[in-house]
């Protein structure tokens, strides 16, 4: 198994554990090869849900420009549901997770 297989797999966990959700694996793993060489970096592979600045990349970088959403309330509205979802508490909220939480909120699966 390749190390980005044991990644999608640990996300797959994470979506099952602490989201309750079933994940569409094919989905995953598109938008974990869509995150490139950041998910093998301990910072980048992570969101932190309390840093404003990183919350206004994930916006900007991913909402915006890659799922081409138009910028409103909404999508900081959405970014904190998927934030909740995970759970406040949690420490390692990985990007991938995040991200895949965010394209089924938009129903965005025809972006990957």
């Amino acid at each position: 198994m390749s190390k980005r297989d044991e990644l999608i797999a640990k996300y797959a966990a994470d979506l099952k554990d602490k989201c309750a959700m079933n994940p569409d694996m094919d989905l995953l793993t598109k938008v974990t090869v869509g995150l490139g060489p950041s998910i093998y970096n301990a910072d980048s592979s992570t969101v932190s849900g309390s840093d404003d600045k990183e919350l206004a990349t994930v916006k900007n970088n991913f909402l915006i420009k890659k799922l081409g959403l138009n910028d409103g309330a909404d999508l900081e509205s959405a970014i904190a549901s998927v934030i909740d979802t995970y759970g406040q508490s949690n420490r390692n909220k990985y990007r991938a997770v995040v991200y895949y939480m965010l394209v089924k909120h938009f129903s965005k699966e025809s972006v990957y």
